[in-house]
């Protein structure tokens, strides 16, 4: 990790520089529990000075973001220097925890900032702990983009960061196409630790009820069957117990609506690539996103982080075997697997869960003179609620042995490295018979999502064919660490495939046509060559009135299914084996 830049002895001109910029007033550290959570500037500040007093505590310039200022990672309980602490980090157990993906959600920021505070002050604790690390600040962009307006419903803090960075990107939407500077550093610190449970701390935006804390973990059905033990029926309960032992807090699944409320019923969410805990799921990381209720004061909401913060790194500590184990057992699980289960989506099987809400009605508003959804606080309610938290694969896929890649797609090639997928250059021109993928159908959203155009309804047909590799393309074996990801991305009908994020769209484009008046000369030649062309070509004019009296459609079905067509129309640069 010689890239890193360890602050003990990074040079603090450039700091100075931005406080010059930006004057700031450092935050005490009794207002890390109060209603203030500190300025980007204030946060690395502070964070530079006690790493500087104390050897536990590690900080490291990971790289740039979309703004031009690092992106910081905080370690304690690491090995005193960059090459030892990431490479203990990758042998042994250690924790992940990501602040300010969205900076207007600050509680995971002053929940780290008071834990490292308290661990610093019992330091015999730390030698207990497994690898615990920390993004202080991951959308830097945002997170200088402060006020007090931006999330209107929100209890607090006074002023906070905005949801887009500096390019107006969502990086919890970023994982897979990597459009921001910022998704780059993420890979490099993520793949630099190959932490084993990971935690992206947030605020909810949604329905009111009494709980303060929510969570948000991986798919049941999506997940390897050790996983899926050792999440479902040892950590959750544990940490259920625990938090409600412990710090009086109850833990409850996020509560994604139905329809507008929840006795109406509550939906799993589903965790796609593009998410934080998706991305580093595919990495067979323990992953969970927290959601702390926005309604509720910012200084409960930052304690209930804190706790679950606790709760989460002591259970990490006393079950370090088993975490390792199943992380192994999940990657050869995926290695072995002869099909890849995807397009995941609620089965809607109605299940229930005990829920304590607040009662509602719809009054009718002075205003707008129709009716509005109102909660009750003073009328709370514990029932047993609709939850559909059931999901079911439409879809598998059979997953190849080897793919290959065009040596044109740098973006591509660029992301897979930046993930440590294990790549091979091909040294020569090479004439190899293999799978292609051809699509055949798609639709583009109507309106930009994060930038772009986003294909869905993807369908893709499957063929074999005599390919020309060139030197300088790729080959990439799937048996390896980063299977997982590496079907996710270039699977094409895969949720959030390259393909869907429009890496491939000039493929989809046909570049060649024909004039007709001379290409109709060649039509009698072209159908007397092929019987069965000529045979569909009669049925279709005959069954077909609007085609028998298109001259253009005519030729176009006749020239699609002739010789002079484009054999790469439709045709992506990836290519596979194992049929």
């Amino acid at each position: 990790m010689n890239t890193l830049i360890n602050n003990k002895f990074t040079s603090l001109l450039f700091f100075l520089f931005i406080i010059l910029l930006f004057p700031q007033n450092i935050s005490s550290q009794e207002n890390w529990r109060g209603n203030t959570t500190p300025t980007y500037i204030e946060l690395i500040t502070h964070l530079k000075e006690i790493s500087s007093l104390h050897s536990e505590l590690e900080l490291y310039n990971m790289g740039t973001s979309d703004y031009g200022l690092p992106i910081y990672l905080c370690i304690v309980n690491g090995a005193k220097d960059s090459t030892t602490t990431f490479k203990k980090a990758r042998e042994e157990t250690t924790i992940l925890f990501n602040n300010a993906i969205h900076p207007g959600e600050p509680d995971g920021i002053n929940a780290c900032l008071i834990w490292l505070e308290e661990i610093l002050n019992n330091k015999k604790s730390i030698k207990n702990l497994p690898v615990v690390a920390f993004i202080p600040a991951y959308n830097i962009g945002g997170m200088l983009n402060r006020s007090s307006n931006s999330r209107a419903n929100q209890n607090g803090p006074n002023e906070y960061g905005f949801r887009g960075n500096a390019k107006n990107l969502d990086l919890n939407r970023d994982f897979i196409k990597m459009d921001s500077e910022n998704s780059f550093t993420f890979t490099r610190l993520f793949h630099g630790l190959d932490p084993d449970v990971f935690v992206d701390n947030h605020v909810s935006n949604g329905a009111d009820y009494q709980y303060i804390l929510t969570y948000i973990s991986s798919l049941r059905e999506r997940l390897a069957p050790g996983f899926n033990n050792i999440i479902y029926n040892r950590l959750l309960p544990d940490l259920e117990k625990n938090l409600k032992e412990n710090h009086n807090i109850d833990l409850f699944p996020y509560v994604d609506l139905k329809e507008k409320t929840p006795k109406e019923g509550i939906v799993a969410f589903n965790d796609l690539p593009r998410y934080a805990m998706g991305y580093t799921s595919l990495f067979h990381t323990i992953s969970f996103t927290v959601e702390t209720h926005m309604l509720k004061p910012f200084p409960e909401r930052v304690e209930a982080t804190l706790a679950f913060m606790k709760e989460l790194i002591n259970w990490t500590s006393l079950n370090k075997s088993s975490i390792e184990n199943s992380r192994n057992k999940a990657r050869r699980f995926v290695i072995e697997s002869p099909y890849l289960k995807y397009n995941y989506s609620n089965s809607y099987k109605k299940d229930s869960i005990l829920f304590n809400g607040y009662e509602h009605s719809f009054p009718i508003h002075k205003i707008t003179g129709l009716k509005r959804l109102k909660y009750d606080t003073t009328k709370p309610y514990t029932s047993y609620v609709p939850y559909y938290n059931s999901f079911t694969a439409k879809d598998s896929v059979k997953t190849p042995d080897l793919y290959y890649i065009s040596a044109q797609e740098k973006d591509i090639i660029k992301r897979l490295k930046a993930n440590k997928v294990e790549m091979k250059m091909i040294n020569k021109d090479t004439l190899m018979l293999l799978g292609v993928y051809r699509v055949v159908e798609f639709s583009p959203s109507k309106k930009p999502y994060e930038g772009h155009f986003k294909l869905n309804n993807i369908k893709v047909q499957r063929d074999q064919e005599q390919t020309q590799l060139k030197k300088g393309d790729w080959m990439i074996n799937s048996n390896q660490d980063a299977a997982l990801f590496i079907h996710s991305v270039l699977q094409p009908e895969l949720e959030d495939a390259y393909l869907s994020w429009n890496f491939f769209d000039s493929y989809l484009q046909q570049k060649e046509y024909f004039s007709s008046y001379v290409f109709i000369d060649k039509i009698e030649e072209i159908l007397n060559n092929d019987i069965e062309l000529k045979r569909q070509y009669e049925l279709k004019k005959k069954e077909d009135k609007a085609f028998a009296s298109s001259e253009w459609d005519q030729l176009y079905f006749i020239y699609k299914r002739s010789k002079y067509f484009e054999k790469s129309y439709n045709r992506l640069p990836v290519y596979y084996t194992g049929f």
